[in-house]
């Protein structure tokens, strides 16, 4: 009988502690070290869509994840400045019926909260204060080093430590993201403090020259999750808990709509970030060791799949390393499965910066006229346009 293999997860984020549950329910005994000296996930909303929700549903968390959520209307792109509906697609009941599961919005911190309950659940170790600074391979082991040269041995390394990983800079070496010319403020508002007659429950794109604005509810209608995303010549910090000013963010969609300044009147506090982009790596894997989610495929805020595609990667590296008893056939057939479907979703997230950030009222009129014809005149073209997304079936 062949021993259990042990496998190191560096990051409990929530495509570390995904990645967890689902080698766990393999077979694999799993341990994951997280630097942040305790366990709270920062951030605000994030949506997940049916693709996502099928991993979710995999892990049996999928009703308590409802319970948590809000399940929008509909989505919609809006003219940031008249209110002009380009794009209007009905989410609730409809994506289910369409996609087999459906689309939650949900808080970062009650997700993350989910998974790390099920994993104590399920008897995985998760340490604190334990930043993985590199690792070395000998033999048919990989050792992820910690501070002071302390070292956590397995069979195999999983670099879930984020956009910044150090798992990543050892297999790739230091990485140059690029600036992309746009900073983002997030945060959240009470909804009791919002007249909701002014704030629909959709999942909300307001679309204005050289800036977008994005809203949508949280925990079961409580909150309103929103992202407001501008243009800037220069920046230099790629943080996610960076202190924004409420008076610059109001000044920079000063005259949009008046859902975009209720919103907007009532923040008390946000938080501000610079968006870099970055290229394709040539690879996930090397040896032992493998990437996964932001570690090896950044998303830009443009498509709402981040956490998406890490449940993603997190089921289909159990799911090799599982049919496979060749580990490091398993880690590259996980890539090759994996690579190209990452790559398509930063790009098309790219492709709707553009969209969301023409310049100028014409420019803009240009890019989404067609958005508002397939919207209004050919439904049927418009739903269907994202099916190779959320239509994907990973446990198939």
């Amino acid at each position: 009988m062949t021993r259990q293999q042990r496998i190191i997860i560096a990051g409990a984020g929530l495509g570390g502690l995904c990645a967890a549950l689902c080698l766990t329910r393999q077979g694999f005994e799993v341990e994951v070290l997280e630097r942040a000296p305790e366990l709270a996930e920062v951030g605000a909303g994030i949506q997940i869509s049916a693709n996502a929700a099928r991993v979710i549903d995999h892990l049996g968390l999928l009703p308590e994840m409802r319970r948590r959520g809000f399940e929008p209307e509909a989505a919609e792109i809006r003219d940031g400045l008249t209110g002009l509906t380009y794009f209007h697609n009905r989410l609730r009941g409809a994506h289910e019926a369409r996609y087999g599961f459906p689309y939650v919005q949900i808080h970062r911190a009650d997700l993350h909260d989910l998974l790390h309950d099920e994993c104590r659940r399920q008897g995985i170790r998760v340490s604190i204060d334990s930043p993985v600074l590199t690792y070395r391979e000998f033999g048919t082991s990989v050792a992820a080093v910690l501070h002071g040269g302390q070292e956590v041995e397995g069979d195999l390394l999983i670099g879930a430590d984020g956009i910044h990983s150090a798992v990543r800079a050892r297999l790739l070496g230091p990485e140059r993201p690029r600036f992309t010319g746009k900073v983002a403020w997030r945060g959240t508002v009470a909804a009791d403090r919002l007249d909701r007659a002014k704030v629909a429950p959709t999942a909300g794109v307001w679309a204005g020259p050289g800036r977008h604005f994005v809203h949508y509810y949280l925990r079961g209608g409580e909150l309103v999750n929103f992202v407001a995303v501008e243009e800037r010549p220069h920046w230099d910090r790629e943080s996610w808990t960076e202190a924004g000013h409420t008076a610059e963010l109001r000044s920079a969609f000063a005259g949009w709509h008046e859902t975009v300044q209720e919103i907007l009147g009532a923040v008390e506090n946000t938080f501000l970030w610079g968006l870099f982009g970055r290229d394709r790596l040539p690879r996930w894997t090397e040896g032992r060791v493998a990437l996964l989610g932001d570690a090896c495929h950044p998303m830009l805020p443009f498509m709402a799949q981040g956490a998406a595609m890490a449940f993603e990667d997190a089921y289909v590296l159990a799911r090799c390393l599982g049919r496979d008893s060749d580990p490091l056939a398993a880690l590259k057939a996980y890539e090759q499965s994996r690579i190209d479907r990452a790559t398509r979703v930063q790009q098309q997230a790219v492709a709707n910066a553009r969209l969301f950030h023409a310049h100028g009222r014409l420019e803009q009129w240009r890019r989404l006229a067609p958005v508002w014809i397939a919207s209004h005149l050919l439904p049927g073209i418009a739903r269907g346009r994202f099916d190779w997304l959320y239509g994907h079936d990973v446990t198939a």
